[in-house]
């Protein structure tokens, strides 16, 4: 007699680092996480490239790397200098959920960073890319509202430091409900396959990573208190989806992982300063350098170092974006797009920061002479005296060739460790003190985390490093499906003692 199958819950921490949850484990602060980890395996997960939310969880539910997908990042080019536009959804690649839905399996999707729900044997419930978004079927925006009630609530808005204790109580309360409704769901439609996702860890790292990398006893109340949501909140999801009885798995994963970094690399000020990026000859930026050259000459003193975030502060709010202006001049790529000499530019970096583009509107770029500045900028860039920068080429990371839309060159600064930035607002290309009045002290980093644990596995054991891409095939072979020769990872189901179904 054939054995029931296997039900498959993921609980996404955008994010999640064993850095961070370690300790907090450790400390005792996480037991849902450490309870999972003692009855089941953990492991590093490598990223993709560009480590960033969009190209790794549409990589994690498609088992495509970006060169296959076309996603590089969160926007790609339009065909306009200087203009992008938000990436396409990642179908027509099928996501694991809808070749589970194709045969008939339930599935469920909450909160994946996508523009609208759609119809498959299940609910859809989108996230990141609408504040008010239309689940699918429309009936479980009812359901939601009359668990939590109101809708769901939407990305967490930009962080100010005059706003810390509402914005990371609302983190801490999106959290909360973002697990009650994925709870309510699970107990409802009974899902073989659920995804969940919880984008908030992220932003939250991001933010305060410098109060996070503390010793436990030393993080801020609030911010251990949003941790601790989160782990309610996974366990809250894993007790409503394992009530239906039957054997199945729990895997925790993130996208990528977190750390700190202190260093700025600004890539298109580097290209202008190599001559691979061109000026017309009114190009006015003058302003915006000696603002920000005047500011970092006041980092230098204690009185006016803790000035400069106030000053700072006061002129990114959204309510005074004319004064701004007027006080630093124009700031990002799409602004200075206009003053750069397209005829003459050779390359740029927009809209993927870690990616350097060749400019199609330059008549002097044959493919030879593309190969040949690609190369020169390759050898200039690692030979940079300082900081270590790893040039690498589309076909040297990605499987597939689905690379129009993407860099031709891709640059990792210092392990990412320093943070690529696109825009000019420094005359010099490195900075190597990150200036406090900069929002954020978390960078992602390659490394992010896998946890399983349910029926079969055998608990208490540590896998060597896994791919992001690895996590849907195994999935698949978890649940007796077969899956598509067009991915590129490996079902490590037979490491967690549940192959085949």
């Amino acid at each position: 007699m054939r054995n029931p199958p296997r039900r498959f819950l993921v609980l996404g921490l955008d994010g999640g680092t064993f850095d961070l949850l370690d300790p907090l484990m450790e400390a005792g602060e996480l037991p849902f996480l450490q309870s999972l980890v003692h009855r089941g395996v953990r492991a590093p997960l490598h990223s993709v490239y560009p480590a960033k939310t969009i190209p790794a969880w549409y990589s994690f539910a498609t088992g495509k790397d970006p060169g296959e997908l076309g996603i590089f990042g969160f926007t790609e080019p339009d065909g306009r200098p200087g203009r992008s536009r938000l990436v396409q959804s990642f179908r027509p690649a099928e996501a694991v959920w809808d070749r589970l839905s194709r045969i008939g399996m339930k599935v469920g999707v909450l909160n994946f960073p996508m523009r609208a729900a759609y119809p498959l044997h299940g609910f859809v419930v989108p996230g990141m890319f609408s504040s008010d978004p239309t689940p699918y079927p429309r009936s479980v925006r009812a359901e939601i509202e009359s668990t939590i009630g109101e809708t769901l609530p939407p990305e967490l808005p930009t962080y100010r430091d005059s706003e810390r204790d509402d914005w990371i109580s609302n983190a801490t309360r999106s959290v909360a409900l973002r697990g009650q409704t994925a709870a309510m769901l699970a107990e409802r439609h009974r899902p073989d396959f659920l995804f969940a996702l919880f984008r908030e860890t992220d932003r939250v790292e991001h933010e305060f990573w410098h109060e996070l990398e503390r010793p436990v006893e030393k993080i801020p109340a609030d911010l251990l208190d949003f941790w601790r949501s989160v782990d309610r909140s996974c366990r809250e999801v894993d007790r409503a989806f394992r009530s239906d009885g039957g054997p199945s798995i729990t895997l925790v994963i993130s996208d990528h992982g977190h750390g700190g970094f202190r260093s700025e690399f600004l890539t298109n000020r580097w290209l202008a300063n190599e001559k691979f990026l061109v000026f017309q000859e009114n190009a006015t930026l003058a302003r915006r350098r000696f603002v920000s050259q005047m500011m970092l000459y006041a980092q230098r003193i204690g009185l006016t170092r803790r000035l400069t975030r106030r000053i700072a502060g006061f002129v990114r709010d959204g309510r005074r974006a004319g004064l701004a202006q007027y006080l630093s001049g124009r700031t990002s790529f799409e602004d200075v797009s206009p003053q750069i000499d397209w005829r003459k530019t050779v390359a740029f970096s927009y809209p993927v920061p870690e990616g350097i583009y060749l400019n199609p509107q330059n008549p002097d770029l044959t493919p030879t002479r593309r190969a040949e500045i690609l190369e020169e900028i390759r050898a200039r860039l690692e030979a940079f005296p300082e900081a270590h920068i790893e040039v690498l080429g589309p076909s040297e990371i990605y499987h597939g060739r689905k690379l129009t839309k993407g860099p031709a060159l891709f640059i990792r600064v210092d392990g990412m460790r320093t943070e690529p930035r696109m825009d000019f607002s420094y005359p010099q290309s490195f900075i190597r003190d990150r200036p406090n009045y900069f929002y954020g002290t978390g960078n992602h980093r390659m490394e992010g985390i896998l946890i399983g644990a349910g029926d079969g596995v055998e608990g208490g054991r540590s896998l060597p490093a896994l791919s992001l891409l690895d996590v849907t095939p195994t999935i698949l072979d978890g649940m007796g499906v077969p899956g598509s020769r067009e991915m590129v990872g490996h079902s490590f189901a037979p490491e967690l003692g549940v192959a085949g179904g």
